[in-house]
């Protein structure tokens, strides 16, 4: 509700865990959809959004004590504690005019808070839709005040255990028909493409993977795995006999083994784990004494590359318009490459305490980032 009046603001909603893809942008020119699911909301632990200052103004010292501990374009002197929700969830708010910036499809949340609210006219959220952003709607931290709810919302809702995750079977498809605004020159405004979703959480993961290598060779199962990171891993790493093994662990599968047996999970020093979707936690084999290095990977791509669906054969009858976006014949691959969020990949790796290593520091200032990332 508004810190200022006490009006209500939004429906309840119940608290999940922050997205990967929350700050990701997108392509060019692209529509992407909302952010949170109905019903729900998640918190931004660190500062963002205005106002903003440059890496040279700030300083390595001051950083670090931020929590950053590499170059960074800019950092963010915003609160910390945003709270994020999907744009119908939102009550009671109006856009403020002279506070919606000049961004290229929409609103882009440049200049800080947009919306009002309606009962008192204190600025309280931020919204955002423009092209390539993920629309939400961002309410600022010291502007409302989180309270409980009768009949549902906040803490009410028991987070599923992980064998109720897989059971439940929320998977990622690796890639998805992607809009556009306007069209192409056949009336289509889809196009098929990697998921945005896997491309933010491949740059997570890439950095972790490159944190976890120590400098070393890291190999990575075949298929779809081997998609998303092993260009890059081939390409920025050595090659050696010395190569660290990563592997996907997690609920549902066996026990990853970290000594030096001789069958399938022999010598895993990496493990691909699965996120809670609600809590965030990260998903840790029983074994407590374990020295493998566990590299987050949002629960629904990491469920994805474990199950992989196959796609059955639709039927259909008749001719289907241009401006259908075609599933028969079944839909290709996208034709390019897969390649890791650049944005998501340095944010990650400019917070691991690793990157202070100088073989880290100098993959980062590669050019060969450019066309990996």
């Amino acid at each position: 509700m508004c810190a200022g009046c006490d009006a209500p603001l939004t429906t309840p909603l119940s608290q999940v865990a922050l997205p990967v893809h929350a700050h990701q942008k997108y392509g060019n020119a692209i529509q992407l959809p909302v952010l949170m699911e109905p019903g729900t909301f998640a918190v931004e632990t660190e500062p963002w959004g205005p106002p903003w200052r440059r890496w040279e103004e700030v300083g390595s010292e001051e950083a670090a004590l931020r929590g950053v501990l590499a170059p960074v374009h800019a950092l963010s002197y915003g609160a910390s504690g945003a709270i994020v929700v999907a744009p119908g969830d939102t009550r009671g708010t109006v856009l403020f005019p002279e506070r919606l910036g000049g961004a290229c499809c929409g609103l882009d949340g440049r200049e800080g808070p947009n919306a009002a609210c309606e009962a008192c006219g204190s600025l309280v959220a931020t919204r955002i839709d423009d092209c390539s952003l993920w629309q939400a709607t961002w309410l600022a931290p010291d502007a409302v005040r989180r309270c409980p709810v009768d009949g549902g919302g906040d803490t009410d809702v028991m987070p599923l255990s992980w064998a109720e995750l897989v059971a439940e079977g929320s998977a990622t498809p690796p890639f998805e028909p992607v809009a556009t605004w306007g069209g192409s020159r056949l009336g289509s405004s889809h196009f098929w493409s990697w998921s945005p979703r896997w491309v933010a959480a491949a740059g997570q993961a890439l950095a972790h993977l490159l944190a976890a290598s120590e400098g070393r060779p890291v190999t990575v199962p075949d298929g779809l795995v081997a998609d998303l990171f092993r260009r890059a891993l081939d390409t920025l790493l050595p090659t050696g006999p010395s190569a660290r093994r990563a592997v996907l662990a997690g609920p549902e599968l066996p026990a990853p083994d970290t000594g030096t047996g001789s069958d399938a999970h022999a010598h895993a020093d990496i493990l691909l784990v699965p996120t809670h979707p609600q809590t965030g936690e990260t998903w840790a084999p029983a074994d407590p004494t374990t020295s493998a290095y566990w590299v987050p990977l949002p629960f629904g791509v990491w469920l994805s590359l474990v199950f992989p669906e196959p796609y059955p054969p639709v039927l259909a009858s008749g001719v289907i318009p241009l401006d259908v976006l075609r599933d028969d014949p079944l839909a290709p691959l996208p034709p390019q490459p897969f390649r890791a969020d650049p944005r998501v990949f340095h944010r990650t790796m400019a917070r691991l305490p690793a990157v202070r290593s100088p073989w880290l520091r100098e993959i980062l200032k590669q050019n060969s980032l450019t066309h990996l990332l």
